[in-house]
């Protein structure tokens, strides 16, 4: 079926375009301009004829960002002054890695297996501010059993980093990792605190490892990041980047969320002892372990060095075969906690010994002593 067609009356023009010819682009483009003109004349004049606009003053203003100072990018603005990329030079090649100043004097504050290779064959160490500057830098001390090492450049007025309490952090704690992972200095990620007094074994060789009682966290570090700071919101420092797990050389070499910190109260510590006498001591108990002991606990080495004549395990009647299965009320589950628990104290601190020799468990009370 078709449907008839109906005749559709013609539209009137819009009141606005009066006699104007609908195909003249002049005429459009006019009343545009008269439309806008009327409009303005209703809205800027008084009643006295004068034009409101000509009163006018038009500011023109620049947006700013302002951002809290507990932020991720104020802590890094605050932060960043104080955190210095370190490259060395040796006769084994390069190396790269991170620092930062504890003293306005150009003291700094780093790992030893980032110096160690140049100390070993007396190669170079330069140091490069945030703001572009390079100095040499001289060792003060360095300490392969708490992987720490202190240098210093030939400045002074520098802004030094603020100690934190790392006794006080809690799992969970927000926290910034700044430093320069694979030479990027300035480098700046977050994370939290994972994990506390996790044992770790760091070094860059076996006649120079270190065993930490660590602070774990899942902020990014990488090769490079290590002996930069770990801070919170304040930017006060709670730890030294030293150590990353991997999944080995053949799969990812880089962070996978496990990185691990120096506590920074062991760190200040240490640092306090190699600026005054460029080495630092640690405490013992006196004892030899057997690193491939695979059972609970931690033995002293079956053997005739086990236990160090006249050491305090000896005193308190430790034997050699004895496995150690607490510190201070504290389970000890390896050898290396074992080594990481006893660091972590102070020479002269009484401590609690819970071992195990043929089936039967004792407690014995001893004091720590320096190591030799």
């Amino acid at each position: 079926m078709i449907f008839p067609r109906k005749k559709i009356a013609p539209v009137p023009a819009p009141w606005w375009q009066g006699n104007v010819p609908a195909k003249s682009s002049k005429g459009s483009i006019a009343l545009i301009a008269v439309l806008a003109g009327a409009v303005g004349g209703i809205l800027g004049v008084n009643a006295s004829g004068a034009s409101l606009f000509n009163r006018v003053n038009l500011v023109s203003s620049t947006s700013t960002i302002e951002r809290a100072p507990d932020s991720v990018a104020g802590t890094a603005q605050r932060v960043l002054p104080s955190v210095v990329s370190i490259q060395t030079r040796s006769f084994s090649g390069g190396g790269t890695g991170s620092g930062f100043f504890i003293d306005s004097d150009g003291y700094i504050l780093t790992n030893n297996h980032v110096i160690s290779s140049a100390a070993q064959s007396g190669g170079g160490i330069q140091v490069m501010l945030n703001d572009g500057r390079k100095f040499s830098a001289k060792i003060i001390g360095r300490d392969a059993s708490y992987d720490l090492a202190v240098l210093k450049i030939a400045a002074l007025g520098l802004k030094a980093l603020q100690f934190g309490d790392s006794d006080q952090v809690a799992v969970g704690d927000s926290v910034i990792a700044i430093g320069s992972p694979l030479g990027l200095s300035g480098t700046v990620t977050t994370g939290i605190i994972s994990a506390k007094n996790r044992p770790v074994t760091a070094g860059d060789s076996e006649s120079e490892s270190s065993f930490i009682n660590a602070l774990q966290t899942d902020a990014a570090i990488n090769p490079g990041n290590s002996g930069g700071p770990l801070v919170d919101s304040t930017g006060a420092v709670f730890g030294v980047n030293s150590a990353i797990a991997s999944l080995g050389s053949d799969l990812q070499t880089g962070s996978i969320g496990l990185g691990f910190a120096i506590p920074i109260n062991q760190a200040r510590k240490t640092a306090d002892q190699l600026i005054k006498n460029g080495v630092a001591t640690y405490p013992v108990i006196g004892i030899s372990l057997d690193m491939n002991y695979q059972g609970e606990g931690a033995q002293v080495a079956n053997s005739a060095r086990g236990i160090l004549p006249g050491s305090p395990a000896e005193k308190a009647g430790l034997r050699a075969g004895d496995v150690v299965i607490a510190l201070d009320g504290q389970p000890i589950n390896s050898p290396e906690e074992l080594i990481v628990a006893v660091r972590s104290r102070n020479v002269g601190d009484l401590v609690r010994v819970t071992y195990v020799r043929n089936g039967s468990e004792k407690t014995v009370s001893l004091t720590l002593i320096a190591a030799k």
